[in-house]
């Protein structure tokens, strides 16, 4: 009887530690060769962070969708992909975008960088700007993730969802030359001069028209194509908020990264 009370127990650790060791490796998700990494930057304020309501299809792992966490690692990309405001922070757009671009080219790998930061204005995105409400330097932040991720991969795009904050008499009129010199610096700092950016349309939703100031912040994404190289506009037409007139809900989120994607791809066969 000591025997087999012996057998089982043995039995019972080898398997704990079975399990255990095949955790660790879910949690950790070792990037592919760096040509075969594609990355996307994901910048702009909370519709870019994401606040839509996390069900179980957003914790579903794609095989070939990675993102950087807090930490700097690369691990499996599940909802909530951000970290700017832990509690809040929920589903958003980059997941959606990552499995259409994944989906579109089975020998790639798509890693995610989460930047964005809810409610930070155009101008928390300079160096060495403290930005108060998360304590976080935004774009100091983001140039060193940035930074970090393509030691394992090849920067591919930059997502861009910002603007609800500058939608005021003071902030809208200097929106569009904060916008473009945005979009060099990061390209500078990433030394790619040529890689698509892609800006979304803000929110509109019912019951909720948009200011003259929010109609400006949007005539400045609608018009960067024209303005600025290999850049795209991306529409939220017809999505909807959570409830609250400001994020939109999660189906919305979904959509949106689709229509990224599809931005995304036609930037890429223009080029």
């Amino acid at each position: 009887m000591t025997q087999r009370r012996f057998f089982s127990w043995s039995c019972f650790v080898a398997l704990a530690f079975w399990l255990l060791g095949n955790i660790a490796f879910a949690e950790t998700a070792p990037p592919p060769p760096k040509e075969k990494f594609h990355l996307f930057l994901l910048v702009g304020q909370s519709n870019m962070a994401g606040r839509g309501t996390v069900t179980p299809q957003d914790k579903t792992p794609h095989p070939r969708v990675l993102m950087l966490d807090q930490a700097g690692e690369w691990v499996p990309a599940v909802d909530p992909i951000h970290f700017d405001k832990p509690g809040i922070a929920g589903v958003g757009l980059g997941r959606a975008f990552a499995i259409a671009i994944a989906e579109a080219n089975p020998g790639v790998t798509v890693g995610l960088i989460p930047c964005a930061v809810g409610g930070s204005p155009i101008d928390s995105w300079q160096p060495g700007v403290f930005y108060q409400p998360t304590k976080s330097p935004p774009w100091d932040d983001g140039v060193r993730r940035a930074k970090i991720a393509l030691k394992s991969g090849t920067i591919k795009g930059i997502l861009w969802h910002q603007g609800e904050s500058d939608s005021t008499a003071e902030l809208a009129p200097a929106y569009e030359a904060k916008l473009h010199d945005l979009i060099a610096r990061l390209r500078g700092e990433l030394s790619a001069p040529e890689v698509p950016f892609m800006a979304g349309q803000l929110g509109k939703f019912a019951d909720k028209p948009w200011s003259e100031f929010t109609t400006k912040v949007d005539q400045v994404h609608r018009e960067l194509p024209r303005k600025v190289p290999h850049t795209a506009f991306v529409s939220s037409e017809g999505l909807k908020d959570k409830g609250d007139k400001v994020h939109f809900d999660a189906d919305s989120y979904r959509e949106f990264g689709k229509r990224y994607a599809e931005a995304y791809f036609k930037l890429s066969r223009e080029k």
